[in-house]
């Protein structure tokens, strides 16, 4: 099935079955439904890791100085033997997070690669996002289509990949998209093209989350998370969502 009769589906058949869907009103990258989002939660555990080993060994370090070297009642008052500085833990020191930084900068460009080098495959959904002051304009160029609020993509799955190539534009100040679940936050700069892709493998409607502050009133900022499912389905002025159905 082609891109655009697979989105004309999507369109027809949302109304009838939003309410219907699976919705993921909270942001948790911990729970990725898409590649892009897989290369993050990837890079996050590893992180993380790294982060805990070191808690680990500092707060074990120090726990044990606490408790090996207090002050007993047996003590004289005499001040102990002073070091004033070793070679061999200075290196230490300086060389293990050198290391760290390499590792993680490694992990890290490797994920940023693999995602943004991503080839578009002929059949892909093309989709245009423009942020305005307060809302959200989708347009699906190859089909004459313009939504307000609400993205409508294709469910991939093994047998039927489907991929979702978003430009994304402002037209006025920065914004900030980003559907946790689906991929990684991406900015919308004036006079600046930005893109991202999606292949989410779960049906369902993901909602957007503010970001980027646009304006003096952060209620009608089109990042706002909304409310309540039933002011997402209407498309609510404050609020954008991600719908994926399976075509």
């Amino acid at each position: 099935m082609d891109s655009s009769t697979r989105l004309a589906s999507l369109l027809f058949t949302t109304a009838a079955f939003a309410f219907g869907q699976t919705v993921y009103p909270v942001a948790n990258m911990f729970d990725p439904e898409a590649t892009p989002a897989d290369s993050i939660y990837n890079v996050s555990l590893l992180m993380l890791a790294i982060c805990a080993a070191i808690f680990l060994v500092v707060g074990g370090l120090l726990l044990f100085t606490i408790v090996r070297f207090r002050r007993r009642k047996t003590d004289n008052s005499r001040e102990p033997v002073q070091v004033y500085g070793s070679n061999r833990i200075e290196i230490a020191w300086t060389v293990i997070p050198v290391l760290i930084v390499i590792v993680l900068s490694l992990a890290t460009a490797r994920a940023v690669v693999e995602v943004q080098n991503k080839r578009m495959p002929p059949d892909a959904l093309k989709v245009t996002v423009v942020g305005h002051q307060w809302w959200w304009e989708i347009r699906y160029p190859d089909l004459g289509i313009v939504t307000a609020n609400e993205l409508h993509v294709p469910q991939s799955t093994v047998a039927k990949p489907a991929h979702t190539f978003l430009k994304l534009l402002s037209a006025d100040v920065a914004h900030s998209f980003w559907v946790a679940q689906l991929g990684g936050k991406v900015d919308l700069i004036p006079g600046i093209t930005n893109s991202m892709w999606l292949d989410p493998r779960q049906t369902g409607i993901y909602l957007g989350n503010c970001a980027e502050y646009c304006s003096a009133s952060p209620s009608g900022c089109p990042g706002s998370r909304a409310p309540a499912i039933r002011r997402m389905a209407s498309r609510a002025i404050n609020s954008y969502a991600v719908s994926v159905i399976s075509g």
